[in-house]
């Protein structure tokens, strides 16, 4: 068999595979929009952030789902969740979990360790914002490491393993701000709008009616976990690359050529807001039935990827510009 031949199938046997995640990202969506209403660039998104084996943070006003999307997420992908209501006297160790001294039956004393809710393969942080400091870092090492430590011990988390925490804009009486640090963790800021409304005449109709529609399992965590790894296979062109990099970069006052991002940019985005691009745009493209992603889906993603990664001065805000039209005129070169 010649090296040519070989490499044409290996191509086909891709293409095979990526055809059929296709397939089976359709059904997910399909079963999440029977609870879902109305908010499908918020539902691809939270997919898109699943696929790349990244978390999420949900940002809308109270009353539009967040918590509903995150529990169906759980049961169509087969995962096993847990949720956290975030407040301030939220400690590390009700996250994590603690050590106990037990006595055994022989009179010995001997420490066990309790796992926290953090041990499962979706974990729903609600009003992550409201947690304080100190717990909001004991996440920090269990979204980038996918590992916690107790009492000088080092436990793995569950695989997959998925943060998907919620933020309401309004109060922010006695919230506490997430830092940079873990913001860049989350791989999309997801903002959740109201539903246009036939989609919420829909709902309303659905219900509040005696019955009651329930989700199914679609997937299981070991064909999620196939998935995740087949998605870094997805071919990218050089112009999507390019692309990239170029928004990224240019997002930067430092080395950027935009003269609006140079006066109002105080931080930009970072290596990790590039890796983060380049996984999402891959996944939306399985969701969208393409093999490769395309300029469009750099376009459709920058915003998600990069409205938490960037920060605006002072004068910025004076003058009244927003971080959404900055990051629109990032775009513009590449429409």
């Amino acid at each position: 068999m010649t090296d040519t031949t070989s490499l044409e199938q290996s191509s086909e046997a891709l293409v095979a595979q990526i055809d059929k995640l296709t397939q089976r990202t359709g059904e997910v969506r399909a079963q999440i929009e029977r609870i879902i209403f109305g908010q499908r660039e918020v539902v691809d998104e939270a997919l898109v952030t699943i696929l790349a084996g990244g978390h999420a943070l949900l940002i809308g006003v109270p009353g539009l789902a967040k918590t509903r999307l995150v529990e169906t997420l759980g049961v169509v992908l087969g995962l096993d969740d847990k949720r956290v209501q975030c407040t301030p006297d939220l400690m590390p160790a009700d996250i994590v979990g603690s050590e106990v001294l037990e006595e055994g039956d022989d009179g010995k004393r001997h420490f066990r360790f309790i796992q926290g809710p953090v041990f499962c393969q979706v974990l729903m942080a609600d009003e992550i914002n409201r947690a304080s400091p100190r717990t909001q870092s004991a996440l920090l090492q269990a979204m980038q490491e996918h590992t916690v430590s107790v009492a000088g011990h080092t436990y793995d988390l569950p695989k997959p393993f998925h943060v998907l925490a919620t933020q309401n804009p309004l109060e922010q009486e006695g919230t506490y701000p997430l830092p940079e640090a873990q913001l860049d963790r989350f791989l999309l800021q997801i903002d959740v709008g109201y539903p246009d409304m036939s989609s919420e005449r829909h709902m309303l109709l659905a219900t509040t009616g005696s019955e009651t529609t329930t989700p199914v399992s679609v997937m299981g965590a070991e064909e999620l976990l196939q998935a995740q790894t087949l998605l870094r296979r997805v071919p990218v062109g050089d112009s999507v690359v390019d692309a990239i990099l170029a928004i990224v970069r240019a997002g930067r006052a430092e080395t950027s050529d935009v003269e609006e991002v140079r006066r109002h940019v105080a931080w930009g985005p970072g290596p990790r807001a590039s890796q983060a691009l380049m996984l999402a745009v891959r996944a939306r493209a399985i969701l969208q039935g393409r093999l490769s992603p395309s300029i469009e889906d750099v376009l459709a993603l920058a915003h998600p990827v990069l409205r938490h990664r960037m920060a605006l001065n002072f004068a910025a805000r004076a003058e009244g510009v927003t971080l959404d039209s900055v990051i629109d005129r990032l775009c513009e070169p590449h429409r």
